[in-house]
């Protein structure tokens, strides 16, 4: 599962990472505690060329008579996605790519629930798999939103949580974007376990309202 990420980056340097030709993501600095139902940088094919837009994070289908209407779908499993209503046809047609410096997931034991940031070892940025659509309210509202695909977490996080969103690499990029024909499916993948590095970070991250670099420290137990 994905329900709280980061993206430190500017747009520019994530668009340039992405081979992105036109950039209409503009946000204000970087974002250390992004939560569903807000926009977020998504990299998307338009006639042919990448665009890194902004996308309301929660997947809203097409027969949702408003953004409420039903369950929040901020999330898409791999294992299903083909099959689903509300995502078969974005998981043939509309993919996408959502960059973030790492995410947040949390451990439970009993009552309680211990907050981890998970990142990649080479504190690079990694790229979830993602899928979109327009969608129309029948008041005329109008939004593109998404969703990141997740599957059963491998070996590198399987102690924190039992999924994890899939992830990928740059070379993978076209072939998930819909640029080089089909295959996209094996994408769909848990991660090489030395991929992710991982520590424990403060309850702070558990409030939406929480921001700054600090959220992202170790935390330190006295």
């Amino acid at each position: 599962m994905c329900g709280r990420f980061a993206l430190t980056l500017p747009d520019d340097a994530v668009a340039s990472w992405f081979d992105a030709v036109h950039v209409r993501a503009s946000f204000d600095g970087p974002r250390y505690n992004i939560c569903p139902t807000t926009d977020i940088a998504v990299c998307a094919l338009y006639e042919g060329e990448r665009h890194l837009v902004p996308m309301r994070w929660g997947f809203l289908p097409r027969w949702y008579k408003s953004m409420t209407d039903g369950p929040l779908l901020i999330n898409a499993r791999s294992e299903t996605i083909a099959e689903k209503p509300a995502f078969r046809d974005a998981a043939r047609q509309r993919r996408c790519i959502i960059p973030a410096s790492g995410f947040y997931e949390w451990y439970r034991e009993g009552k309680v629930k211990e907050p981890w940031w998970i990142y990649p070892s080479d504190a690079g940025l990694m790229a979830f798999a993602g899928v979109w659509q327009v969608w129309n309210g029948p008041d005329g509202a109008r939004s593109v939103s998404c969703a990141i695909v997740t599957t059963q977490a491998g070996e590198g996080l399987s102690a924190i949580h039992h999924r994890e969103p899939v992830t990928l690499a740059p070379k993978d990029f076209g072939l998930w974007l819909g640029e080089e024909g089909k295959g996209a499916s094996g994408l769909m993948q848990a991660a090489d376990p030395t991929y992710f590095a991982k520590h424990r970070v403060a309850a702070s991250v558990n409030s939406n309202r929480a921001s700054g670099p600090e959220l992202l420290d170790p935390l330190v137990i006295d």
